[in-house]
């Protein structure tokens, strides 16, 4: 078993692989090679770059969830306010991160797998967080009636597009900006009660 410091090496290791070279042209003797390991010491912990891949989306993506998700803000009164912001300002986070854009620009066909096929360890992370949280508002009447996880899930559909997507509906004087501000306003009236 592959301590926690030695897989944050491997993963960290991975990471700058996959700036430098992208998903396709990255190996495990590179990532061993940049960790400053043999192949076999990183072929122990992981047999392959998509149990690499995983680890590293599920290790960057929801440290950026979480890192959103622990500001405060100042009017924590109006729930479904702060919980729009919170998402826009998480998607947002996630599509500019590094990997992320490095990922659609260079190895799109990576994420698909996580967009029409099955869920990903990162996605259902995010999902019970966003679970938990809905449900907690219901139980306080501070966002609207219905099952969490289907609005949860649904949540994750949307953030899919504004994520991923979004860049394709600029122009014609539209901007990110407004795209966010739009996504702000969907999640705070989709979840008022």
């Amino acid at each position: 078993m592959t301590s926690d410091r030695n897989s944050d090496r491997f993963l960290d290791a991975a990471r700058e692989v996959i700036l430098s070279v992208g998903w396709k042209r990255a190996t495990l003797t590179d990532v061993a090679r940049r960790a400053g390991v043999s192949r076999m010491t990183v072929y122990r912990a992981y047999p392959d770059m998509q149990s690499i891949l995983a680890d590293l989306m599920t290790r960057e993506w929801t440290a950026q969830i979480a890192g959103v998700v622990a500001t405060r803000e100042i009017d924590e009164d109006d729930v479904p306010g702060v919980f729009a912001r919170k998402f826009t300002a998480a998607v947002s986070a996630l599509r500019s991160d590094e990997l992320f854009r490095r990922i659609i620009e260079v190895d799109p066909e990576q994420l698909l797998p996580y967009l029409i096929d099955r869920r990903g360890r990162s996605q259902d992370v995010v999902i019970d967080l966003l679970a938990g949280r809905i449900e907690t508002a219901q139980r306080l009447q501070q966002v609207r009636a219905g099952n969490p996880l289907l609005i949860a899930r649904s949540l994750m559909l949307a953030a899919h597009g504004f994520a991923i997507s979004a860049s394709t509906m600029h122009g014609d004087r539209l901007t990110q900006v407004d795209f966010d501000t739009e996504l702000t306003t969907l999640v705070r009236r989709y979840l008022a009660p």
